[in-house]
């Protein structure tokens, strides 16, 4: 492949990216494909997870499981991260992002019954290790933990959120990220299920439908935040540096100068990509606020003694950081089709934003968009902008959500079909959700791989590698979640009873060849 070729199907734009000669040598010597065409998994609706042939799957934990004395693994794991203490042993986080009364306490909305699913929400911390060839938890680990609807969490800012100097509680965890210094980072994105939400006037602007708030009338401006946790100790903050929205996710990295820089997709209908640069190359308490302009190739501060509208709108910075979604469309930025999950090319340093979709606008399949910064610096303000990769029934795959790079450059991401709508209208073929990958090089390149299928209802979600990559942790959300009683239900996955989310971890051949470059 030559260098034109391979600019091309990269997508880069040889006038606004400049690759060096010392990137084309290392991507001359992957190696040689070993297959000459590898296959995708046919589409399934089938209630149970499905591997392409190579690739092997093994349950981790299963929700409602003991994880110490007194505590259990959460409901609807999602994002996952992991902290390394040695070979194949570290520590992994596990966002529990939101519940289903129906498996819980039932549908009823009494205090005992949200009190039990407060208890289901948060994170984990969970220790594990690889005994022969398989991941397991260690059961009573010290670092074993969960932070859950009624755990006491600081806020890291100056001035108090809502008259408050900490919130009780995280919840709606989706996507997260973690930091060079290795913490985590868990992202509130729903909380106006539990909440409700209202306008900087106090007008409701959502109503919560699983109705928390009926029991507790908590704020709902204490929710909505990126959250920082230690992964040894389980201390946590909420970063109200970088605004209050329905976060997916927060991905870290340094600018040229040292600084630490974090991207934050906004996953609602025409909400919109934020950018965090830091004061410090150690901390995310202090910095400033952008968000993108598309059409200009701009990241619009929101700061504000920078923005005119902003001082004469705004009480004050904090009034902004709380109400980040109205300051944000006061100076112009570009709505965007539910910015999901945010990676970096390994190989370009270009930024990869999956947006799932907007049915609202006839958009029922999603794309990734790819940015690209000017001088290949994070911390710069002005940047390019291209559609990657685009879903739709050709492609095989609708609605990308959650992804990951392989070392190889390699594309891992996770779709997310609402369980409605699996199979229907202009999903209608493409099965139950999957796990794909994009293959960077060789006889493959350019392809899309369906690898994985989940079980009925469920998505796959916060892929994450071991650090050797030669397992990838996964989560199965939300099978069954379609159910209407406990006496019809659409998934039994995955032991036959009550549908149960769990992490999965998967291994195999397959996987070797793929993060060696050998496919």
């Amino acid at each position: 492949m030559n260098r034109r070729n391979f600019l091309h199907f990269l997508g880069i734009s040889g006038v606004s990216f400049s690759v060096s000669s010392d990137f084309f040598a290392y991507a001359g010597k992957l190696p040689k494909s070993e297959l000459a065409v590898l296959p995708s998994l046919p589409p399934s609706l089938a209630d149970k997870l499905i591997t392409l042939e190579g690739l092997h799957s093994n349950i981790l934990i299963k929700w409602g499981e003991k994880i110490s004395t007194d505590q259990s693994f959460g409901f609807n794991n999602d994002f996952l991260a992991f902290h390394q203490l040695g070979t194949n042993h570290g520590l992994l986080w596990v966002n529990h992002e939101y519940v289903n009364p129906l498996f819980i306490k039932g549908t009823e909305r009494t205090k005992a019954n949200i009190d039990a699913e407060m208890k289901e929400v948060g994170g984990s911390i969970l220790e594990v290790k690889k005994i022969k060839n398989n991941w397991e938890v260690v059961k009573n680990s010290k670092y074993n933990r969960r932070l859950d609807a009624n755990t006491k969490i600081p806020f890291a800012w100056d001035e108090t959120i809502a008259g408050q100097k900490e919130a009780i509680g995280t919840m709606a965890g989706c996507a997260g990220g973690k930091t060079p210094w290795g913490t985590f980072l868990s992202c509130e994105e729903n909380y106006d299920m539990f909440w409700g939400d209202r306008d900087r006037n106090g007008k409701e602007r959502t109503k919560a439908w699983i109705q928390w708030n009926s029991v507790y009338p908590r704020p709902p401006e204490h929710y909505g935040w990126v959250i920082e946790i230690e992964p040894k100790t389980g201390k946590s903050k909420k970063l109200v540096s970088l605004g209050r929205c329905a976060h997916e996710c927060a991905a870290v990295t340094k600018a040229k100068n040292g600084k630490i820089v974090a991207y934050t997709g906004d996953d609602a209908n025409f909400e919109h990509l934020y950018k965090f640069i830091s004061d410090s190359d150690s901390s995310l308490e202090k910095g400033k606020l952008y968000v993108a302009n598309l059409e200009k190739g701009e990241w619009l501060s929101l700061d504000i003694n920078d923005q005119p509208i902003l001082k004469k709108s705004f009480k004050n910075q904090t009034e902004i950081q709380i109400f980040t979604r109205e300051a944000a469309k006061m100076i112009g930025a570009t709505p965007l089709d539910r910015p999901e999950d945010i990676e970096f090319d390994p190989l370009t340093g270009h930024v990869f934003i999956a947006l799932t979709n907007n049915k609202i606008k006839k958009n029922f399949h999603g794309s990734i968009l790819k940015i690209s910064e000017n001088d290949n610096d994070p911390g710069s303000l002005k940047f390019s902008h291209e559609t990657f990769l685009t879903g739709g029934q050709e492609q095989g795959f609708a609605c990308p959500d959650n992804m990951i790079f392989d070392p190889k450059g390699n594309l891992w991401f996770t779709t997310d079909i609402s369980g409605d709508a699996i199979n229907n209208g202009p999903y209608e073929g493409l099965g139950n959700n999957g796990l794909y990958v994009f293959i960077r090089s060789g006889t493959n390149a350019g392809k899309v791989i369906r690898l994985a299928t989940a079980p009925v209802d469920a998505e796959f979600t916060g892929p994450c590698f071991s650090p050797d990559f030669k397992t990838l942790f996964l989560s199965v959300q939300h099978p069954g979640e379609q159910s209407e009683s406990l006496e019809s239900l659409t998934s039994t996955w995955p032991d036959g009873n009550i549908p149960k989310s769990s992490i999965v971890t998967l291994y195999g051949p397959l996987l070797d060849k793929i993060v060696s470059g050998a496919i």
